[in-house]
């Protein structure tokens, strides 16, 4: 059994979702009715020991649901460590902590993206969106900036908006500085993954764009990634293959057949997330999984063919009325997922 495989718990693609910390036992039994395989969660700094994230776990097993990624609200984004500010070593040294915890309570993955700003959206009218959330377990938050079939809420970029607005923190960073806080931050937490046994999952930056509000992105190509494999070189660094963003950035980010094919044999990929968008950039809006331009089917099929065996999920979901009851758009994206992952998994036998 490979690392990978190993690391993941077997062979074969693992249907995921999200676990609010604070959820009730009938949440969990939504998703176990759903025929989810595993589950992750978002925790803050007073949720990040031990004892909390045990009990989490056996929550979650106890619903035959297996809890296969931690990321932690503070030390996922932060701003200082990106930036290379100088209370950096303080949230490196704090993550570390974080990965030995996961390690001890036997959780295999957590998240990382290197966004100081966060995912960025935009209005209609041309300004930048403000992010706001809605409530409920299992609730996907986003910017709700337009719609889509049906009226649904959803995302909305544009890449003109973005790139003419000011730097937003007063200064523009450049790609090479990112990098240069990158290696900073790889030198000293990577190894501490090695030694907690945590694998790290590192997702695009979302836009991909070369540059997001005068601060460069560390991930805005398939190109980008192996810059960093080449330089982390450990089994203890992935990735979060986020399909949105390589659909977003069209040929700019890369094939997505082909670097599927690459990433999942090089072993490097540990969480999918599923998502479809109306159109590369400059312009695009977040689409339910049938509706945009990839063929989502197909590219599950190219999951299934490479030997894929972590864990796959939606992440952005178009909203829907109120009637249909606050999880019925994370049911229908799972339900689509299962029903194209069942198809794959037929054809390839």
């Amino acid at each position: 059994m490979g690392f990978t495989e190993e690391r993941h718990g077997g062979s074969g693609i693992k249907l995921s979702n999200r676990m609010v910390p604070d959820c009730d036992d009938r949440y969990l039994q939504y998703l176990e009715q759903m025929g989810m395989d595993c589950c992750y969660a978002w925790v803050d700094r007073e949720q990040a020991d031990y004892e909390f994230l045990a009990r989490l776990r056996d929550r979650a097993e106890r619903h035959h649901l297996r809890l296969f990624n931690i990321g932690s609200l503070e030390l996922a984004k932060p701003a200082s460590v990106h930036l290379g500010l100088p209370d950096r070593d303080r949230y490196i040294e704090e993550f570390d902590r974080f990965l030995h915890v996961l390690g001890r309570v036997g959780i295999p993955t957590t998240t990382i993206t290197w966004e100081p700003d966060n995912v960025l959206s935009t209005t209609m009218d041309g300004h930048m969106a403000v992010k706001r959330s809605q409530k409920g377990q299992g609730n996907t938050k986003g910017y709700y900036c337009t719609t889509t079939r049906g009226g649904a809420p959803t995302r909305y970029v544009d890449a003109a908006v973005i790139e003419r607005q000011p730097p937003v923190r007063g200064v523009r960073v450049t790609r090479e500085e990112i990098w240069e806080n990158f290696t900073y931050f790889a030198d000293r937490s990577v190894p501490a993954a090695e030694d907690a046994k945590v694998r790290i999952c590192l997702h695009p930056n979302d836009p991909p764009l070369p540059c997001n509000m005068g601060v460069g992105t560390l991930i805005a190509s398939a190109e980008d990634y192996r810059r960093v494999f080449a330089y982390t070189d450990s089994d203890y660094f992935g990735m979060e293959f986020c399909c949105g963003c390589w659909l977003e950035g069209g040929e700019r980010f890369g094939d997505i057949f082909s670097d599927i094919r690459e990433f999942v044999r090089a072993g490097k990929v540990s969480i999918v997330h599923f998502r479809n968008v109306s159109s590369p950039l400059p312009v695009f809006t977040e689409t339910f999984l049938d509706d945009g331009y990839a063929d989502m089917a197909a590219i599950m099929q190219c999951f299934v063919d490479a030997g894929y065996n972590g864990t796959l999920l939606y992440d952005h979901t178009p909203q829907m009325v109120e009637e249909a009851g606050l999880l019925a758009a994370n049911a229908y994206a799972a339900g689509y997922m299962r029903g194209v992952l069942q198809a794959a998994t037929v054809k390839r036998s």
